[in-house]
């Protein structure tokens, strides 16, 4: 296959490399994957450096770098930009407006309209009307709501297609089997301590659940700066016995825990770009049940067919979502089974560096895109 095809970010990371990885097997030479900035681990949310990859060229290691960074997103058949990577972008707008693009990102209005007035956002929109509005530019939306937004501040109008974050998918998994003469359920939670994140809710969804007699375990996974504000409301509210906490876990032993457990609640708001934790989940067989405002949710869950979508920041229908698969346990295993192939067929970095390449080829042809759902269907 001839595709010369270039992604821009920040740096390689783990929600990136297993794509870029599949991209590179496919393509050989004619894929680069070009980091923009040094790696910085802080900020990089776990996983490793692997800017060792054949295909990543370091832009800021030296000028030679930077200049061959350059070239290539003048003269890149395709180009893909993330973030950290506008300079680029412009330089292509400028250098290739007819050149196939992508912007990939999450969602700009987290906060509503408080973001139309950040300075990041006013910086973008000025570039996006000034290069990328009439150049051959497309989105890539890492968020549910991406395309929302965009139709919001009137920027790529038909132009959106859906795309994400991919983790690993271990196809050798067997599909879990529910105990039916078992009434004990096992419940995870699995994120930062932090305020967006909301822990709070699932220790309220702990008491509901004792104070009903429910026979239930949640185990919390994770550190941050509300987990002492969180370990106080559990021994307030009398679930030492009903709640545990783990701390922070390699991410083979988060999906180990998945894997042993039936349920994982995610209970983010809003500010949730999009949530890897939620594909780990679902490809581990741990029914989602997610926050419908979390970026990654709409994409991957269908209420009740392979996981279950509460109203945000709702106690009562969290406990709604939470209390239907403790009280039927075989849709529980019907949903776990369902999720993980979820996964597997559709949300796999398999399956999106395929898609990526059709819509790239019909784009560049002009050709009606086959993909209906999932990773680079239109949104």
């Amino acid at each position: 296959m001839t595709m010369e095809l270039t992604f821009f970010m920040n740096y390689l990371n783990h929600h990136q490399v297993l794509v870029a990885d599949l991209l590179y097997e496919k393509l050989g030479d004619q894929f680069c994957f070009v980091a923009t900035q040094p790696v910085n681990f802080s900020e990089m949310k776990g996983g490793s450096d692997y800017s060792s990859r054949p295909y990543c060229i370091i832009a800021s290691k030296n000028r030679e770098s930077h200049e061959y960074a350059m070239c290539l997103a003048r003269n890149s058949q395709t180009c893909v930009f993330g973030a950290n990577s506008l300079k680029y972008a412009i330089e292509r707008a400028n250098c290739n407006p007819q050149g196939l693009s992508f912007e990939c990102a999450e969602r700009w209005l987290k906060r509503g309209a408080k973001n139309i007035l950040s300075p990041a956002f006013l910086k973008w929109y000025f570039c996006y009307q000034k290069y990328f509005h009439k150049a051959n530019y497309y989105r890539l939306c890492s968020s549910a709501y991406a395309s929302s937004d965009m139709r919001k501040v009137h920027a790529y109008k038909n132009r959106c297609y859906k795309w994400g974050y991919f983790t690993k998918v271990n196809r050798q998994l067997d599909y879990k089997k529910v105990d039916l003469e078992s009434k004990h359920v096992k419940i995870l939670w699995c994120a930062r301590f932090v305020d967006w994140k909301h822990p709070e809710l699932v220790v309220l969804l702990a008491k509901r659940l004792k104070d009903n007699k429910y026979d239930f375990h949640l185990d919390m996974i994770g550190e941050g700066v509300e987990l002492n504000k969180i370990k106080t409301m559990v021994q307030f509210l009398n679930l030492r016995n009903q709640v545990s906490f783990l701390g922070n876990l390699p991410n083979e032993q988060v999906c180990d825990q998945m894997y042993k457990h039936d349920i994982l609640l995610f209970t983010s708001d809003r500010k949730e770009g999009w949530g890897a934790v939620a594909n780990e989940a679902m490809s581990n067989g741990c029914v989602l049940v997610g926050a419908d405002e979390i970026g990654s949710v709409p994409y991957l869950v269908t209420d009740n067919v392979n996981g279950m979508v509460f109203k945000s920041c709702d106690l009562d229908s969290l406990y709604e979502k939470v209390t239907y698969l403790i009280n039927n346990p075989m849709e529980r295993e019907r949903m776990s089974k369902a999720g993980m192939r979820s996964m597997r067929d559709i949300w796999s970095p398999e399956n999106a560096s395929i898609s990526l390449l059709e819509l790239i080829n019909s784009l560049q042809n002009k050709e009606p895109l086959s993909i209906i759902s999932g990773p680079c269907s239109k949104d």
